[in-house]
């Protein structure tokens, strides 16, 4: 993968799992964090922020969406530095209610700590952050609230989930039933494809000048799951729980059918798509994951590779 220096005042943060990538923007003694990581990597994410700002204030956080690899460390950011939270319009009510199924939260067996917003974004906008005019886009798709943020001078986008170098992020409103969530990819992708763009800045993966190439490969991966829904529900349940596994580090085998029959999206993703009874669904997924690398038995113990 080739790469290209970032403007001076653009410094990424490039995390592992389970954190989203931490964006930050310098404009003189101040800055701007967009995505935030996830709640139990919070302390690590303020230290990493505290020593990337030497000594410069963190004016405002900005969410690209909500999911919770994203908005994690909101709360412990807002404690540590004092800064305002921005976040996307679509999602403002389920976060200042706390709506842990709305934000996926018990929906996928994940981790937040509640934040408080002290304004929202909306498409349409624009910001001025690292030296550079921002336009706020709207990126439906793996969240239908998700937005992105395109610097067409710098011919720079900061995407998010929607778009990555091998793909995008799972398609939840598909795999759970409420729709939209394919058609929100296409537009999306085919918006971001009239973008002048040179180089992108995804939520996860380090920053990438393959354009084209990771276009083609996202809508290689669309087309494929617009034919084949039960791919598409195989790769949401894979990657939740794998998420999920690195979460908690170790799980029982033998609780496994029941647990995923309790977690809601593996329930409903079981159900619209793959019609299988929870004992065969934990037998596969175990393959998968051990054939993937990601995850080894001892015993009666999965624990993540």
């Amino acid at each position: 993968m080739s790469a290209c220096p970032l403007p001076p005042g653009i410094r990424v943060l490039e995390r592992g799992w389970l954190s989203a990538n931490n964006v930050l923007l310098f404009d003189g003694d101040t800055a701007t964090l967009v995505d935030s990581g996830y709640v139990t990597h919070a302390g690590q994410t303020v230290a990493l922020l505290r020593e990337a700002l030497d000594g410069r204030r963190l004016g405002r956080l900005l969410n690209t969406h909500s999911h919770s690899d994203h908005i994690g460390g909101n709360a412990a950011v807002q404690r540590a530095f004092g800064c305002a939270i921005g976040v996307p319009a679509g999602i403002a009510e389920a976060v200042h209610a706390w709506d842990e199924a709305a934000l996926l939260l018990s929906t996928a067996a994940q981790q937040g700590e509640a934040f408080r917003p002290d304004h929202v974004i909306a498409a349409g906008e624009r910001l001025q952050m690292g030296g550079y005019e921002w336009q706020i886009l709207a990126a439906p798709g793996h969240d239908m609230d998700a937005l992105v943020f395109h610097a067409p001078d710098a011919r720079l986008l900061i995407s998010g989930d929607a778009l990555w170098r091998d793909g995008f992020g799972i398609l939840f409103a598909e795999v759970l039933g409420a729709g939209g969530g394919l058609e929100g990819a296409r537009s999306t992708l085919e918006a971001i494809a009239r973008l002048p763009v040179e180089q992108v800045i995804p939520g996860h993966g380090a920053p990438f000048v393959e354009v084209e190439e990771a276009l083609e490969s996202a809508f290689a991966r669309l087309r494929a799951f617009e034919e084949d829904g039960a791919r598409m529900a195989r790769n949401a349940i894979r990657a939740c729980f794998t998420f999920a596994l690195l979460d908690a580090g170790q799980m029982d085998i033998d609780g496994l059918p029941a647990y995923l029959e309790r977690v809601p999206l593996y329930r409903e993703a079981n159900r619209r798509f793959l019609g299988l009874d929870a004992g065969k669904l934990a037998e596969w997924l175990l393959r998968e994951l051990e054939r993937a690398g990601v995850a080894r038995a001892h015993g009666q113990t999965l624990r993540a590779a």
